[in-house]
């Protein structure tokens, strides 16, 4: 039987740059900018600063290293754009793309917003490193945004343009603070079929915002050193959902209400956006409504207290327009569409929180 890319070719996939004039940048070079790493070094990219995620958990000690959420940003006028991509660890799972877990997007920022332009597709039985390209139709100036895997380790990456054109670094997101997400594998990105397909991608594409993913795949404890870690950063907005990782909602009730305690000590005026596990059952069960009470009641107490910058976003009302069965992978991950949706109620928070 003949395989499916003989059949047909759109889903072959090479990984070999035919180009002989292409020049070869390290993203570690200052003509680019980094966004959403804490730190770089010769073995990797770190979402955390290593010292820190050692000191909270071996979960998270071991994620921080997957690039969720980071992204490289450059304007070029180079007619077409290559990545190698040499990994540290690889993920593979059964129910998300490897496109989405290892995988890198491209996106082109033209008539005032973010366009789509390529998927780098990762080779299937990829093991330590690939490369792709992708051509342009035409040579001119353009605003690039790379995403980078939301589930892998990348120890390197180059990017590949025409010899002697132009390499500038990236116009600046509207607001040099970041929003911080922190939470479970949703919060990481599971399972988009992409890197831009995450929430969190969506929405720094509407506002135009910087972003930093701490999403740490069922490692999301509330742990009070996290919570000390996030409170001292520079922020415009903390969005905070970890009650699926928490193991207990006796737990949830113990950290949930001391994380937003330690970072509003620090931060007095932010915009905090308290949110609950996506679920959309009106018969969810009890392990579901008693987290979902725990939430509720840190922002009730935040609320009560004279809090007047403080949001709920409630997980119950994320699939309300499309339906639960629509909108997840596998009854607990979200797909695209069931991203979408989350961003779509994190968006109408936003607004009217008026953070930007």
């Amino acid at each position: 039987m003949s395989k499916i890319e003989e059949v047909d070719k759109n889903f072959n996939v090479t990984s070999q740059l035919t180009e002989k004039d292409i020049e070869f940048f390290d993203v570690k070079q200052m003509q680019f900018m980094m966004y959403g790493a804490a730190q770089m070094d010769d073995n990797g990219i770190y979402r955390l600063p290593k010292s820190i995620a050692g000191s909270i958990s071996e979960g998270v000690d071991t994620l921080t290293s997957n690039t969720a959420g980071v992204r490289v940003r450059f304007k070029t006028n180079s007619d077409y754009i290559a990545i190698v991509a040499e990994y540290s660890n690889i993920s593979e799972f059964s129910h998300m793309t490897l496109t989405g877990s290892a995988g890198f997007d491209m996106y082109v920022y033209e008539n005032e917003g973010y366009e789509f332009v390529k998927a780098f597709v990762p080779p299937v039985g990829l093991k330590d490193c690939y490369s792709s390209e992708h051509y342009f139709d035409c040579s001119k100036m353009r605003d690039i945004t790379i995403n980078l895997p939301l589930y892998s380790s990348v120890k390197t990456l180059k990017i590949g343009l025409k010899r002697n054109s132009e390499l500038q670094k990236s116009g600046n997101y509207i607001n040099s603070k970041p929003i911080v997400y922190y939470g479970s594998s949703i919060t990481q990105g599971g399972c988009a079929s992409r890197p831009g397909l995450a929430y969190e991608s969506i929405i720094s594409r509407k506002f135009n915002c910087d972003y930093i993913n701490l999403g740490f795949s069922g490692s999301a404890m509330g742990e009070t050193k996290m919570a000390e870690y996030i409170s001292h950063l520079d922020m415009c907005c903390i969005v905070y959902d970890y009650d699926h990782n928490a193991p207990t909602a006796q737990h949830l009730a113990k950290t949930h209400k001391k994380m937003y305690e330690i970072i509003r000590k620090n931060n007095p005026e932010l915009p905090i956006i308290i949110a609950s596990m996506p679920w959309h059952d009106k018969n969810c069960c009890n392990w579901t409504k008693e987290r979902r009470a725990v939430i509720i009641n840190t922002y009730n107490k935040a609320i009560d207290a004279g809090d007047k910058n403080v949001y709920f976003v409630d997980g119950m009302k994320y699939y309300e327009s499309y339906g639960m069965s629509n909108c997840t992978i596998d009854g607990c991950h979200p797909n695209d569409l069931g991203f979408w949706a989350m961003a779509n109620e994190f968006i109408k928070v936003m607004e009217k929180a008026r953070i930007f």
